[in-house]
């Protein structure tokens, strides 16, 4: 299943739930339907929901301090929740390349929430990332990790595993 139908189950998850304010469970049950045939898909949404909902006070803060003209309540509900989706992503979920994390954000938020979105979203996730590679994910989250896998280094060739060849006969 494609990850993209997974991130719009889970932002409808965490809008139900912040919306509705039912238990993460019931919220699981009722809008993650149609994940339960792949245990993996279903997995990996109940985990970005969790870990959205447990880490949001601090995401918020994060959140907060790259959008220091606004006023955070007045910023869009569905953009507020992509937000903390993403950056949960950027500081928890080592596996996923930022640049996923980054394009899936923005795509979602042309998609659920206004025409602007996009690029707001995009602003917000670009800062945090430079933060996280000017400052270390540990500065801003409790227990966020660093990332590692492919897609993740860009130009700089000192924090690049070296590249092995195949040898040639």
């Amino acid at each position: 299943m494609r990850r993209r139908i997974i991130r719009e189950k889970v932002v409808q998850a965490l809008y139900a739930h912040e919306i509705a304010g039912d238990p993460l469970e019931h919220v699981f049950a009722c809008v993650l339907t149609g994940l339960e045939d792949n245990k993996a898909a279903h997995e990996f949404a109940k985990n970005l929901v969790a870990q959205t909902v447990k880490h949001s006070a601090d995401i918020d803060k994060i959140i907060k301090a790259r959008v220091a003209n606004w006023d955070f309540k007045r910023i869009a509900i569905l953009d507020r929740l992509i937000l903390r989706m993403g950056i949960c992503e950027l500081l928890y979920f080592r596996e996923i390349p930022p640049k996923v994390t980054m394009n899936e954000a923005i795509e979602l938020a042309k998609l659920f929430s206004t025409e602007r979105s996009g690029q707001f979203v995009n602003g917000v996730l670009d800062a945090v990332l430079n933060d996280i590679k000017n400052v270390g994910p540990e500065q801003l989250g409790d227990g966020a990790v660093t990332k590692a896998g492919r897609g993740l280094y860009e130009g700089d060739t000192a924090d690049r595993p070296p590249k092995t060849r195949k040898p040639t006969t």
